[in-house]
């Protein structure tokens, strides 16, 4: 078995995470249900925050909260020093109520609102990130209104193939995020930004995309960054400050999959962009990186409680779990995929495929496909899926009505109740009776 940093089998063959029984953990807080494990989490970001420190003079990691935006996630990053990069008003005002500094905040997204500009420019954060015209126009607007001046860093779409799943790849020339740089957009916005009173040209910012294991699309990134930030001098006589890198460092989630030391991607960045700079006489900037997934999908596992198993003969068999797209769905979206084990029949051999299903009313609700199990598999079992720490709780809903699950961290035998399990009132808080339905 190919566990994961932290995990172990104890004398009962129960699979613990940081000391904790799973089976046990089960037990006290239900399932479906959410796991961290939060030495692993610091870890993690332990050596993003090393490796940066290692190969820049300035550098920052700035956590993609998208991947996992709770009160104790973000407070356990930034603790490690780890900067905050949020995409939604809602992931801000989440990052500003447990405390952050503003000066450790950005805010990104390709369709921001202006209560949301609104709210970053109120609390002086450290920069937003531009994606579009329109968008530039909200700013100023919204920094005129306040007159506060703020940082703003022009999201670039180079054309860049990084050769994964079409939903995640973000610097295509057919995309919806940034501005062009073949069709001259991205100089066009630098233009306006560098005229503004309000807007100060900080940064250039791109994410070329998630699950990326090969080094070669980062090189290309910085050739990108070093070309338009020279073109940016020449016709406008500014000088970028920073150069983010965005994220997208691949994780493992099954055997197939053969990710990189983190640090091997910051050493080629720091290596390009050094022999890039020197080369074209320009000012060696502050680089940012933007880890979500690298930084917390790992220490994630979910678990489940059997409800029960169905075999078609000669065509698979099904194992149904208490769990779904509504807590996962990552499944449908991108059809991906997972390592499972039986957490309760550890010691048993897993050499029985089955498929684990979800109890949504959908053919395509599926935890994951063929995943080797014990023969005695059976209604009551404890299941758990690695690998679930990006975008899971992230991208939960109460589809079906069903509710969303908790969210504990474990650590060297203690768990904490980090995110409480949703109830059926609280699903039906909101819903209101018309008086004339009443």
């Amino acid at each position: 078995m190919n566990l994961h940093y932290g995990m172990d089998i104890n004398e009962k063959g129960h699979l613990t995470i940081s000391g904790c029984d799973t089976v046990d953990l089960a037990r006290q807080y239900g399932t479906p249900l959410y796991v961290i494990d939060e030495d692993f989490l610091r870890l993690n970001c332990r050596k993003f925050k090393s490796a940066m420190e290692k190969y820049f003079k300035n550098g920052r990691v700035m956590y993609a909260s998208k991947a996992l935006n709770t009160k104790a996630i973000l407070k356990i990053v930034d603790s490690e020093g780890l900067g905050i990069d949020t995409v939604s008003g809602g992931e801000l005002y989440t990052a500003l109520e447990t405390g952050i500094s503003p000066k450790k905040l950005e805010l990104h997204g390709n369709s921001k609102t202006k209560d949301e500009i609104e709210m970053a420019v109120k609390n002086d954060i450290y920069c937003i990130i531009a994606d579009g015209f329109d968008e530039l126009t909200m700013i100023e607007e919204v920094c005129q209104e306040l007159s506060k001046p703020i940082n703003v860093s022009i999201r670039l779409r180079p054309n860049i193939d990084v050769h994964a799943h079409h939903a995640v790849q973000t610097a295509k020339m057919d995309c919806k995020f940034g501005f062009g740089v073949i069709d001259g957009q991205a100089i066009k916005a630098a233009e306006i930004i560098n005229n503004s009173k309000w807007m100060n040209l900080h940064g250039i910012h791109c994410h070329i995309g998630s699950q990326i294991f090969s080094e070669d699309p980062f090189k290309e990134l910085c050739r990108h960054f070093v070309d338009f930030a020279c073109d940016v001098r020449e016709k406008l006589g500014a000088v970028i400050k920073e150069f983010n890198c965005g994220g997208g460092f691949g994780v493992r989630y099954t055997e197939a999959d053969e990710p990189k030391q983190f640090e091997a991607f910051i050493k080629l960045i720091s290596e390009s962009l050094t022999t890039l700079c020197s080369e074209r006489d320009y000012p060696l900037p502050l680089v940012s990186i933007e880890p979500g997934r690298s930084i917390i999908g790992e220490t994630g596992t979910t678990l489940y409680t059997v409800n029960g198993m169905k075999e078609i003969t000669d065509i698979r068999t099904y194992c149904m779990c208490d769990g779904g797209m509504f807590e996962n769905v990552r499944t449908a979206l991108y059809d991906a995929k997972y390592t499972a084990y039986c957490a309760s029949k550890m010691n048993e051999k897993h050499d029985r495929f089955v498929s684990i299903a979800g109890k949504c009313c959908e053919s395509g609700d599926m935890i994951t496909w063929d995943t080797p199990m014990p023969h005695s598999l059976a209604r009551g079992d404890i299941l758990a899926v690695l690998t679930t720490g990006a975008y899971n709780y992230s991208m939960a809903s109460n589809y079906n009505r069903n509710t969303v699950p908790a969210l504990i961290l474990v650590n060297n035998g203690k768990s904490s109740l980090a995110i409480k399990r949703q109830s059926y009132e609280y699903i039906t808080a909101n819903d209101l009776l018309p008086e004339y339905l009443k």
